[in-house]
């Protein structure tokens, strides 16, 4: 693994590769998500003239005026939809806000779909509409290849390799851009991203503006995580680690704040949260329950888990 924190796979190889290809790629994914948690994933198939468009008009919408950022802040919305104004959530074990505001865009559905009262309207941007337009692009992108990665990962599992293709068809994901602006007095204990696991399935996370982001390994220790130039971060989230009965690790990580020399420079981060329909049963599969590790969790919905952990992180009264 040489002197990185997270080995690095190659999509391409399952997506295009031969039959001993998709076998290695498996083994190499499997490994990290059980060992570590977190894995590096180059050739991951979105476009980089993508991820650069979105990153420059998210910048351009974090810079505006307050005032003007706030008419995208929808009441009610569990900070599901649009503006979440700087301050607003914390850690589930933490009562100290993060240092940060963001903007989410979320699934999008027909009219008439069986979804769509559970999917809101996305909240479209009037000062640079390229910022959600971009938004909604980068959206299909992410889920093709997070589908990509659990049909791996379902293969790893001994299951159908299209044992996650409809649960997430039409899933509740969400794409968030977060910006953590200059620090400008001593934060008093908060930090950018206070420590945490993700709620959802699996976490894609393309490359920050500046470094931040660490992981807590199995022997306590913080270790930097910085994806080379075109990688992309996959991290598990709370939900496959439950499906899995732990056998898959939702790793602990947060983002920490610069040097005090660097307080001045914002931070600008693009995740992925892939998450199932909300009908997803996450009771604990079968062939991950064994006498080394017994049934650790009682049978939860997706969506009834999503709603415990928004309230949980104070985004859901």
């Amino acid at each position: 693994m040489s002197n990185r924190a997270i080995p690095v796979v190659d999509l391409s190889k399952f997506v295009h590769g031969n039959a001993r290809d998709r076998q290695v790629f498996v083994g190499e994914l499997g490994k990290a998500f059980h060992e570590i948690g977190f894995v590096g994933v180059k050739n991951h198939g979105i476009p980089d003239a993508l991820i650069d468009g979105f990153y420059r008009e998210a910048r351009a919408f974090f810079n505006q005026p307050l005032a003007i950022k706030q008419q995208y802040e929808i009441a009610g919305m569990a900070g599901q939809r649009g503006y979440t104004s700087f301050g607003k959530e914390h850690a589930k074990q933490s009562k100290v806000a993060d240092l940060k505001e963001f903007f989410q865009i979320g699934q999008e559905v027909d009219e008439d779909h069986p979804l769509a009262e559970e999917y809101p309207a996305n909240v479209h941007t009037r000062e640079n509409p390229e910022f959600t337009r971009l938004g909604g692009e980068l959206y299909r992108a992410f889920e093709k290849a997070g589908g990509q990665l659990l049909r791996a990962i379902a293969i790893h599992l001994e299951l159908p390799e299209d044992y996650f293709d409809r649960q997430i068809l039409e899933g509740n994901s969400i794409l968030r851009a977060i910006h953590y602006p200059p620090i400008t007095e001593e934060p008093h204990s908060a930090i950018r991203a206070e420590q945490h696991e993700d709620i959802n399935l699996i976490t894609l996370l393309v490359g920050a503006s500046a470094g931040g982001l660490q992981l807590l390994n199995k022997e306590g220790q913080w270790l930097n995580t910085v994806p080379e130039e075109g990688e992309i971060v996959i991290n598990v989230g709370d939900m496959l680690q439950r499906l899995t009965n732990n056998y898959l690790k939702s790793t602990t990580h947060r983002v920490v704040n610069p040097p005090r020399e660097e307080w001045h420079m914002p931070r600008l981060s693009i995740p992925f949260f892939l998450h199932p329909v909300s009908s997803m049963d996450l009771s604990c599969l079968p062939g991950c329950i064994n006498a080394d590790r017994p049934l650790a969790y009682e049978p939860i919905t997706a969506g009834e888990y999503l709603d415990e952990r928004l309230r949980e992180i104070g985004l859901k009264k």
